[in-house]
């Protein structure tokens, strides 16, 4: 059974940074895409990072670019979003997930990813 479990969540003041994790299990997830998405209360879910199975080539949407990394660690099966000087606007519910139909151009749209983990909440005061 595919699992994905993001972890490192919680709440946070402006400026202040949190590191993420999403751990799979089930199945080796080394050679496909994986992203980070978010969803804030009323509104869609977003595209934050995604990374190629080889850690190679990573993609980030304008907003987090110069604050948030993703890498991978793909012998623990693992990829993490290092996420500094939040903002109040990076409020959200984090989801990690994976796209096994890609392994070197990671993709930015959430219906092309085929398994999600359950989310971790994310929240920056002010």
């Amino acid at each position: 059974q595919v699992q994905l479990v993001e972890s490192g969540g919680g709440l946070v003041q402006a400026g202040g940074s949190l590191r993420l994790s999403c751990a799979a299990s089930g199945r080796s997830f080394s050679r496909y895409v994986m992203g980070w998405f978010r969803q804030a209360p009323g509104k869609e879910r977003e595209f934050v990072a995604a990374i190629s199975g080889n850690g190679a080539r990573t993609v980030y949407t304008d907003s987090v670019k110069g604050r948030f990394t993703i890498s991978r660690d793909n012998a623990k099966n693992t990829v993490y979003l290092q996420m500094n000087s939040l903002k109040p606007e990076d409020t959200a519910v984090y989801y990690c997930a994976v796209d096994i139909d890609r392994a070197l151009v990671p993709g930015t749209v959430p219906a092309a990813y085929d398994y999600w983990g359950q989310g971790t909440q994310v929240t920056v005061s002010s």
